[in-house]
């Protein structure tokens, strides 16, 4: 046996001992150079190539390590493995590899800063794969020493690393050989987009996704003459215009969504014959789509959602013979579908959502044979979609048509003649349904959506027992009748309808129940005691009913338990302890009940609250002083309004409120993972008073911060802690018994848009720190014993009279009483006052500019403001939106890994 078989033969026994490799099939012959994964020349015998890729390897690379004895090795490849640790602190151990041409350590854990002497001393790489590991900082500008790269690969990276400025733009002049340049995630913004016209001519395969581009992108590199990748993905400040001629004529793949590219598409966009995948999507782009597709016959997948695009759909595109992804939905496309199109056999998912398009569902639509996800809603379509069109989609397993207000479904009682065994989502709601259609009996429906249809009268027996597993929604029709009996399901959605009746203690049974709505109908009795045994149930809203008796007190087992509605019914009693018990609630709403109790001390250890609302009830009592450090540290809704509470505000209990506290606030969702899709399950809404408007507010409750405890009997001085909650938007004080001055901390709460103090026994003046609240909008100070001027600027020459009525000291606009015999304003404070135990960063200032007009008026953060009438909120892309994004994804994730 050779020294170099030697050295394996070491190499295994060392990696098998500490890296765990799996290298038995070494030992069947003595010629290492016949071994799998081993390369030797044909002349000297040295071992020049070792492929361990995919070989489990685990821990890490140490210098007494054999491996570095193989000096005359060329390339080596440990890709994909569980390797760690620095490569910083083994890099002197590669520089023995002085001809080594291939290194792949792509897909470890290694981390740290990458070592210069890398690229100073391993000269003769062509092909270099660091991707997908933990490295961060800059890249060394020495990188552009390898003169021989053909292939650089730095892309996902863990944490951040970065190219300044110099480091790209000698990358890009002197390595002149490189034909793939992979650098996504890799934080570019300091680069200047003119780097990129030195690229190579040589270049084919360019990925620079996620990389924090900004400015206008060179026409120029999409007409490299050997491009044939070009994926500039998700840099959301990069602009730029597509060509209009001399595309590179080889261009495969063209991945530009979510940039700013603006424009039109140009009819040259015909001229790529070769492509085969293209996503233009969330672009700023503007005009018609051309119909120049004819020739683009490897075109796979097409992509141009969420644009500015109008006109008629192009007739070339339902051409495409080999198409099996075809996305324009979020446009403003309109007319009919073309009349005839028979091309379209390998399409496998058509988008064409939220345009304009009209006219009757063409019957070669379901003539698709190898549809798996269809979805035309939010346009103008008509007609009625029947069983024996469906039938045809053997494949179908995602229908969504909602929001076509003319479209139907059958419902003739010969339906059942027909089955849809991969059909497991439907959607249809905000149609002209009337009945329940048969045909889905037939079907292995896992969800349904028939809300917002015209669906009248009761629920027949086989359409309650019919749909076993099925994820019932059915909110926003007619029903009238009691709860259905159903077979075990893992959501239930009835809300807003007219049933009537108990709920049914079988519903108990369903040990797998995750969400349960009941809301917004006329359901009467006592709420079974079982549901509080529900381990899995996540969601319980029995809100808006006319439900009686106690509150179930068996919540023992229920860890799983985030949003608890029971408000607005006739519940009495106590709160019950078990409650305790539900460590993950997130949202507990028992307004408007008739609850008698005091304030649960218990209430302060659910860690993870961050809506609580008591609301007119007749609880009573002080609020608990000893409250823990910890507690109430998620809260950013407390609504005690309208009880009888009583005695002083603690001041711990203010310290503890760090969710009002200065933070970034990210909008969180109720997200269900699926097949190929995300979807939003629940809507979590609650009822605010502000602006002397009832306000709703749907899923972004986790993005308003407010305090309600007016129309108690609270007393005593307001601490001067409440202005370290300089996150709230909306403070309710009114009617209580509050005395004292109002404080000059409350100056610091720059993002308040409502303040109501109203009906209390202030005394003293105004404090002139409160002119620095630039985005109040309500004020109501009426009602208390303030006296002396009133203070001007900002937002305070905007209130009238009914603000300050009631306070016979106070005097000057835009009250009609003057003041005399006084020494004038206090001049005014900076934005920002510290106080004791309030370090309050001045960066809050430029934070809170970006709030524009105020949160609480912008119904693109989820508020419904209502004064008559039923509200509800409709929010019909998100979902789509999410489900397009997950989907891409997961497919982008899988072209990166292949």
């Amino acid at each position: 046996m050779g020294i170099f078989c030697l050295v394996l033969v070491i190499l295994q026994l060392s990696w098998s001992t500490y890296l765990k490799i799996d290298v038995e099939s070494w030992n069947k012959s003595i010629d290492c150079c016949s071994w799998e994964g081993v390369e030797c020349d044909n002349v000297t015998g040295h071992v020049i190539g070792l492929d361990l890729s995919h070989s489990c390897l685990v821990g890490s690379l140490f210098a007494n390590n054999s491996l570095f004895q193989l000096h005359n090795l060329q390339w080596l490849d440990l890709s994909s493995n569980y390797l760690g640790g620095s490569l910083l602190e083994n890099t002197s151990c590669l520089f023995r590899f002085h001809g080594l041409q291939r290194l792949n350590l792509a897909d470890n854990g290694f981390n740290g800063t990458i070592s210069s002497k890398l690229f100073s001393q391993l000269v003769s790489l062509t092909h270099l794969n660091l991707s997908n590991n933990g490295f961060y900082g800059l890249i060394p500008h020495q990188i552009s020493l390898l003169s021989s790269l053909v292939s650089l690969d730095l892309s996902f990276y863990s944490y951040e690393s970065r190219f300044d400025g110099q480091g790209f733009d000698m990358l890009a002049r002197n390595l002149t050989k490189l034909r793939n340049l992979a650098l996504d995630d890799v934080d570019m913004s300091d680069v200047a987009l003119t780097s990129f016209l030195n690229l190579s001519s040589s270049l084919e395969h360019l990925s620079l996704s996620e990389c924090k581009l900004h400015g206008e992108f060179p026409t120029q590199v999409f007409q490299l003459p050997n491009l044939k990748v070009l994926d500039l993905r998700e840099n959301e400040n990069l602009t730029g215009y597509l060509p209009n001629t001399n595309w590179s004529s080889g261009l495969e793949l063209l991945y530009l969504s979510n940039c700013g590219f603006r424009g039109s598409i140009p009819a040259s966009f015909g001229n790529l014959t070769q492509i085969i995948s293209v996503d233009l999507s969330k672009n700023s782009l503007e005009g018609q789509i051309p119909d120049v597709f004819g020739n683009l016959r490897k075109l796979t997948s097409l992509s141009i959602s969420s644009c500015n695009l109008s006109g008629p759909l192009p007739i070339t595109i339902f051409n495409l013979t080999k198409i099996t992804f075809l996305d324009l939905s979020n446009n403003h496309l309109e007319g009919p579908f073309p009349n005839h199109v028979s091309e379209l056999q390998f399409l496998e998912e058509l988008r064409l959502y939220d345009n304009s398009i009209s006219g009757g569902v063409p019957s070669w639509l379901f003539d698709l044979v190898s549809l798996t996800s269809l979805d035309l809603s939010s346009n103008n379509l008509s007609g009625v979609i029947k069983p024996d069109m469906l039938s045809k989609l053997t494949s179908l397993m995602f229908l969504v048509v909602s929001s076509n207000s003319l479209l139907s479904l059958s419902t003739s009682g010969n339906d059942l003649n027909y089955s849809f065994p991969q059909l497991t989502t439907v959607r249809f709601s905000g149609g002209r349904v009337r009945q329940f259609p048969s045909f889905f009996r037939t079907s292995n429906l896992e969800q349904l959506d028939l809300s917002n249809n015209m669906i009248s009268g009761g629920i027949s027996k086989w359409e309650a027992e019919g749909w076993e597993g099925l994820r019932w929604t059915n909110s926003l029709n007619l029903l009238e009748s009691s709860i259905p009996i159903l077979k075990e399901l893992e959501q239930f959605i009835i809300s807003e309808n007219k049933l009537t009746g108990n709920v049914p203690s079988s519903i108990c049974n369903w040990s797998s129940l995750v969400l349960l709505d009941l809301s917004e109908n006329s359901l009467s009795g006592t709420i079974p005691d079982c549901l509080g045994n529900l381990s899995y149930l996540e969601t319980l809203d029995l809100e808006m009913n006319n439900f009686i008796g106690k509150i179930p007190n068996s919540f023992v087992n229920n860890s799983e338990l985030r949003h608890l509605l029971l408000n607005d019914n006739q519940l009495e009693g106590l709160v019950p302890s078990s409650l305790a018990n539900t460590t993950s609630l997130e949202l507990l709403n028992l307004g408007n009940n008739k609850l008698t109790d005091r304030f649960s001390g218990w209430l302060a250890s659910l860690s993870s609250l961050e809506v609580l609302i008591l609301r007119f009830n007749r609880l009573y009592g002080s609020l608990p002083h000893s409250i823990a450090s910890s507690n109430f540290s998620a809260l950013r809704i407390i609504d005690l309004s309208a009880n009888e509470f009583t005695g002083t505000l603690p001041t711990k209990l203010l310290r503890n409120l760090r969710a009002m506290k200065p933070r970034e606030r990210v909008t969180s969702y109720s997200i269900v993972f699926g097949a190929f899709e995300l979807n939003i399950t629940f809507e979590n809404h609650v009822n605010v008073t502000t602006k002397r408007l009832e306000m709703e507010l749907r899923k972004t409750y986790d993005i308003f911060i407010s305090m309600d405890l007016s129309n108690n009997q609270f007393s005593g001085e307001i601490p001067e802690d409440v202005g370290q909650l300089i996150s709230l938007q909306m403070l309710n004080f009114s009617h209580n018994n509050f005395t004292g001055p109002i404080p000059t901390s409350f100056g610091n709460l720059v993002a308040l848009e409502s303040l109501d103090l109203s009906s209390n026994k202030f005394n003293g003046g105004i404090p002139s720190q409160v002119t620095n609240l630039t985005f109040l909008e309500v004020l109501n100070l009426s009602n208390n014993n303030l006296v002396g001027p009133i203070p001007h600027g900002n937002q305070f020459d905007t209130f009238d009279n009914d603000s300050y009525s009631g306070n016979l000291g106070l005097c000057g606009l835009p009250l009609s009483k003057q003041c005399v015999n006084h020494r004038g304003l206090d001049p005014p404070s900076p934005l920002v006052v510290e106080h004791e135990g309030s370090k309050i960063p001045f960066f809050w200032q430029v934070v809170m500019m970006g709030y524009g007009s105020g949160v609480v008026i912008g119904l693109s953060l989820g508020y419904i403001v209502f004064t008559t009438g039923r509200p509800w909120w409709f929010v019909r892309k998100v979902e789509r939106d999410w489900q397009y994004n997950f989907t891409k994804w997961v497919q982008r994730n899988k072209v990166r890994r292949n």
